[in-house]
C-alpha cells in the first residue's frame, strides 16, 4: 500500500478561515440578489423571466404565430441559458401567463395553467405557451443593437443583459423577492396612468410623487378590490419608496326577499387564494368567532362569487363585513418596497418618480442605439448602392473587366476608386439586374436612405428630439392599452373606510350568551351558561366557599380590583366554563403574590365607581378608564406599606355615606370626593383607631337603605338622617338604630 504523503510546501497554503468566509458569503450574497431576487429598474424583470421571453423569441413563439409546449421552452432554457431546476423555470413560465397573477401578461398559455384557488397547473408536457403583445413591446428592437449582449454560463451563445423594454414592465406588473438582506416588493399599477406620468415627467423631470399622483391613482391588482388609504398615506409612500396599502375585497348585497339579503364577494385582495380563504372563514365560523355569519359558500365560476348568509334579517351588513375584514382575508395589507437594481448593478429603493424616470432613461439609451445602429446599416447600404451607380455608369467596362482581368476585383478597386465592399457587391450582381428599371430603383432607394440618415443624425444631434420620440412612443402604449379596452380598464378602486360609528367590534365578534360567574374565596373563577344558577348548587375545592356571584353576558367586560390597589379587564366569554371548579384567576391576569381580589362585576360604559383604601382615602373614577389592556392590569388606586384596597361600589347619587370599623356613620355630598383615573384620593372619614367598614352612594330624595342579616330592608330619609350629615373627614357619629352588626350595609 502506497505510503500517504504530506503535499509539497508550495501546494499548501495557510488561509484566513474568516476571511474566507466572509469573501464567499458576500459572492453568494451579490449572486442572490444581482441574478435571482430583485428586478431591473429598467425592464423590471429578473434573469429567470428575461430567459424565457429571450428563448421564446428565438422559437418564434410570436403572439400570432402558433403555440409550442411549455416543455419545449422549459428545456431550451435550461439548456442554453438559465441551469436550474426544470420545476423552478416552469413555475416563473406559469406565474408569467396566469392573468390573476400578473396585470399583464407576459405568455398566453393554452391548457390548464393554475386557477386564484391556489391550484397547480398542467406539467410542461401537457401545456402550450406563446408570448403576448407586451412581451413582444419588451423585446422590440432587440435585434438592433438596442441592448448589451453577455456570454451564457456556458460561453457558448450571447444572452440579452436587458430587454429594450417598450412597455414600462417594473411599475405595470410590479415584483417580489427575498435576496440577502434585503427584499423586493412592488405592486402593479395601470399603464395608461403609468404613461400619463411618464409624459408629465419627460416636462417636469423633478415632479414629486403628490403631482404624479394626479396621473398614478394608485396600484391596480389584477384581481381587483378596494384600496381604502388615504391620498395622504399613498403619496408619502409613493415618495419614499416604502410603505403598505390596505385592499379590501369588493362585495354586494342582494335581496333574498322578505326582508333579507345575502353578500357576495365579487374580487378578493391580491396574492390571496380564495379556497384557503374560504376555509379560514368556515374555521371561524365553526369556532363561533363569527357570531354575525350563518354560512358561506363557494358559487364561483370563471368570476369570483363568495355568498356570505348572515345570521338574521336585523345584522347590519356593514358590521357583518368589517368583522369579516377584521378576522379574515378579505382585507390584506400590501407593502411596497420599491427595491430594485438601478441600471442592473446597484440594489436601491426608488419612489415613483425615480422608478418611471429609470425607464424612460432607459428608453432614451435604446432609442440612440437603434438610430445608430440603423444609421450604421443606412451607411453600408449607401456604400453598396454608390458601387451599383457606378457599375450602371460604367457598365460595358465593368462587364469587359469580369470577363478578361483575371484579378477582376483588385482592377475594379484601381480603376473605379471603389471600396472592397463596393467590389464585392459589384461581382454579385445577377445578370437581371443588369436592366434600365433597376438602375431607377437603386437611385430611388438611395434617395430615400439618405433622406432617412439625415433624418436620424438630426435625431443623434438632438436631444429635444430624442425625448419627442419617447413621447409618440409612450403615447402609443396609452393607446393600445387605453382605459377603456378591456386590458387597460382600471380594476382596483379606491375608497375610505365605511363610518361604523360607535360600534364595539370586540363586543360584535362574540356571540352573546348569557352567563352566571362564580368566584371563589380562593380567587376560582367560572362562568355557568343562563342566569338559573342556584348559589346552593354550587361546589368548591375543600376549604373554598363562594365569595362572589352575578349575572353577565358573554360580550361582557368584567372589572377585577385587587388589595393592590390595581385594576384588571377579563372578557365574559373568555371565561372557563360551569364544568369543575374553574381555573385560577391568577393564570389569566398577573396577580402580585400576597394579594387577593377585593370585588369583581361587569363593566357598564359611562358608569362611575368610588374606590377606597383600608385607611378611609378615596376618590371617584369612570368605568371606562379602568379598562386594562394587558395581563398586568391598571394601577387606580395607590397604596403602599400595609394599606390596602377595600372598597368600590357603584355611583348612584348624590351622598356618600361612609361606616367605619369604629362604628360610626358619615354622610356628606358627593361633590366634595375628586374624580381623577389614578391616585390617593382625600380622607373620607376620620379615624382614631381601625378604618373603613362600608360605603354606599344614595340619592337623597330616596333615603340611605341598609339591609340586615335577615334580608330585610330599611331606609331612613334625610331628615331622619340629619345627626350623621356632615363634611367629608369629619368622625360622624356612632350608627343608627337598626343598622347591621357587620357594620355593613348589606347585612
Amino acid at each position: 500500500m502506497a505510503e500517504l504523503l504530506p503535499p509539497d510546501e508550495d501546494q499548501s497554503r495557510i488561509v484566513d478561515l474568516r476571511q474566507a468566509l466572509e469573501e464567499r458569503y458576500l459572492n453568494y450574497a451579490l449572486s442572490t440578489i444581482t441574478q435571482r431576487a430583485l428586478p431591473d429598474a429598467r425592464d423590471g424583470l429578473k434573469p429567470v423571466h428575461r430567459r424565457i421571453l429571450h428563448v421564446m423569441r428565438l422559437l418564434k413563439l410570436d403572439p400570432k404565430e402558433g403555440y409550442k409546449k411549455s416543455a419545449k421552452v422549459v428545456g431550451d432554457v435550461i439548456g442554453g441559458f438559465h441551469p436550474h431546476g426544470d420545476q423552478s423555470i416552469y413555475d416563473a413560465l406559469v406565474r408569467l401567463a396566469q392573468d390573476f397573477s400578473l396585470r399583464y401578461p407576459l405568455v398566453d398559455g393554452q391548457g390548464n395553467f393554475g386557477s386564484i384557488d391556489g391550484d397547480s397547473a398542467a406539467a410542461y408536457r401537457y401545456t402550450e405557451a406563446r408570448m403576448t403583445d407586451v412581451a413582444a413591446r419588451l423585446l422590440e428592437g432587440i435585434t438592433e443593437n438596442a441592448v448589451d449582449f453577455r456570454p451564457t454560463y456556458d460561453g457558448e451563445t450571447d444572452e440579452p443583459s436587458v430587454l429594450p423594454s417598450n412597455f414600462p414592465n417594473l411599475l405595470a406588473n410590479g415584483a417580489s423577492g427575498i435576496a440577502v438582506g434585503m427584499a423586493t416588493s412592488i405592486p402593479p399599477h395601470n399603464v395608461a396612468e403609468l404613461c400619463d406620468a411618464a409624459l408629465h415627467l419627460i416636462h417636469k423631470p423633478d415632479a414629486p410623487a403628490e403631482d404624479l399622483m394626479k396621473f398614478v391613482e394608485g396600484p391596480d391588482f389584477p384581481t381587483g378590490g378596494i384600496v381604502v388609504d388615504s391620498k395622504a398615506e399613498m403619496a408619502r409612500t409613493y415618495e419614499t419608496g416604502r410603505g403598505s396599502f390596505r385592499i379590501r375585497a369588493r362585495y354586494e348585497i342582494e335581496d333574498t326577499g322578505r326582508g333579507g339579503y345575502q353578500v357576495v364577494v365579487t374580487e378578493i385582495p391580491y396574492g390571496v387564494q380564495k379556497s384557503r380563504l374560504v376555509e379560514k372563514i368556515a374555521d371561524l365560523l365553526l369556532g363561533k368567532k363569527l357570531p354575525l355569519l350563518k354560512d358561506v359558500r363557494d358559487e364561483s365560476a370563471e368570476d369570483v362569487r363568495l355568498v356570505l348568509e348572515p345570521k338574521s334579517r336585523a345584522v347590519d351588513a356593514v358590521v357583518l363585513m368589517e368583522s369579516l375584514f377584521r378576522l379574515t382575508e378579505l382585507e390584506s395589507r400590501f407593502s411596497m418596497n420599491m427595491n430594485v437594481l438601478d441600471k442592473g448593478a446597484v440594489p436601491r429603493v426608488m419612489g415613483l418618480g425615480e422608478a418611471i424616470g429609470a425607464w424612460l432613461q432607459h428608453r432614451k439609451d435604446v432609442l440612440v442605439r437603434r438610430s445608430t445602429h440603423r444609421v450604421e446599416q443606412i451607411n453600408k447600404r449607401l456604400e453598396v448602392l454608390s458601387g451599383y451607380l457606378v457599375a450602371y455608369l460604367n457598365l460595358d467596362e465593368v462587364i469587359r473587366i469580369i470577363r478578361e482581368e483575371d484579378n477582376a476585383k483588385q482592377v475594379m478597386m484601381d480603376k473605379f476608386d471603389l471600396t472592397d465592399g463596393q467590389a464585392e457587391a459589384i461581382l454579385n450582381m445577377r445578370l437581371r439586374s443588369l436592366r434600365k428599371l433597376e438602375e431607377i430603383e437603386i437611385r430611388s432607394e438611395h434617395k430615400k436612405l439618405s433622406e432617412e440618415k439625415a433624418h436620424l443624425e438630426a435625431l443623434l444631434a438632438s436631444d429635444r428630439k430624442q425625448w419627442g420620440v419617447i413621447t409618440t412612443e409612450v403615447g402609443d402604449i396609452k393607446k393600445a392599452y387605453a382605459k377603456d379596452t378591456a386590458l387597460g380598464a382600471r380594476r382596483t378602486t379606491f375608497d375610505s373606510l365605511p363610518d361604523t360609528g360607535d360600534i364595539d367590534f370586540d363586543t360584535a365578534l362574540i356571540e352573546k350568551e348569557p352567563v352566571t360567574v362564580v368566584l371563589s374565596e380562593k380567587g376560582w373563577i367560572r362562568a355557568l351558561k343562563g342566569h338559573n344558577t342556584d348559589a346552593s348548587s354550587l361546589s368548591f375545592k375543600d376549604g373554598d366557599a363562594l365569595k362572589l356571584m352575578f349575572k353577565a353576558e358573554t360580550t361582557d367586560k368584567l372589572l377585577m380590583l385587587t388589595t393592590n390597589g390595581k385594576v384588571f379587564t377579563l372578557g365574559a366569554d373568555k371565561l372557563p366554563g360551569g364544568r369543575g371548579n374553574g381555573e385560577p384567576v391568577r393564570i389569566m391576569v398577573d396577580i402580585e403574590e400576597g394579594h387577593d381580589v377585593v370585588d369583581l362585576f361587569v363593566h357598564q360604559p359611562g358608569k362611575k365607581r368610588l374606590f377606597a383604601s383600608d385607611i378611609g382615602n378615596g376618590f371617584v373614577a369612570t368605568e371606562d378608564e379602568l379598562i386594562a389592556n394587558t395581563r398586568k392590569g391598571k394601577q387606580v388606586l395607590n397604596v403602599s406599606g400595609a394599606v390596602e384596597a377595600r372598597i368600590c361600589v357603584p355611583v348612584e347619587g348624590d351622598r356618600v355615606a361612609v361606616i367605619g370599623e369604629n362604628r360610626k356613620l358619615l354622610i356628606f355630598p358627593l361633590e366634595q370626593l375628586p374624580e381623577m383615573a389614578r391616585g390617593k384620593g382625600v380622607r373620607l372619614q376620620k379615624y382614631k383607631d381601625g378604618g373603613v367598614s362600608d360605603v354606599r352612594v344614595f340619592t337623597a330624595e330616596e333615603g340611605l337603605t341598609w339591609t340586615d342579616s335577615s334580608g330585610r330592608t330599611f331606609t331612613r330619609s334625610m331628615d331622619e338622617l340629619v345627626e350623621w350629615i356632615g363634611e367629608r373627614a369629619q368622625a360622624g357619629r356612632l350608627r343608627p338604630t337598626g343598622f347591621p352588626r357587620n357594620n355593613r350595609f348589606t347585612g
